[in-house]
């Protein structure tokens, strides 16, 4: 009986873990739908985001859908800065690591799309650049 019940804690865990790979994959078909047609996309512990006909708009992932937090047009983009996500208006340096925000600039509003990765932030700040210059 007692080495029944040393196995007791094993089995838990593999189910929670077997469960917490469910969520992850319906998550991850759940963004793919959504994103669908996008020309670029993301999808990380901070949101989603996709730009889809000069139109980028970004989410949340609650209660098992994908709540947009808003969307931004690409056509009126002035300005892309890379910004430090809790620590006010602090612009991150091109060593920062980390969670950041995308702070978007243009027709006199800004927005701020939030990041999991500096890396990829960097890397979406250039092709939303190239986009915003294309369209002009």
């Amino acid at each position: 009986m007692l080495h029944g019940l040393l196995w007791l804690p094993l089995l838990l865990i593999f189910v929670l873990l077997t469960a917490l790979g469910w969520l992850e994959r319906r998550r991850q078909n759940l963004f793919r739908n959504w994103a669908s047609g996008s020309e670029i996309c993301k999808l990380d512990s901070s949101g989603a985001a996709f730009l889809k006909d000069g139109e980028l708009k970004w989410s949340a992932f609650e209660a098992g859908i994908f709540e947009e937090k808003g969307s931004f047009t690409i056509k009126k983009l002035e300005l892309v800065e890379l910004m430090a996500l809790t620590s006010g208006e602090a612009p991150l340096t091109n060593e920062s690591q980390g969670k950041c925000r995308l702070r978007l600039v243009g027709d006199g509003k800004e927005m701020d799309v939030p990041f999991s990765d500096a890396e990829r932030a960097r890397e979406w700040m250039d092709q939303l650049m190239e986009k915003a210059r294309c369209d002009l």
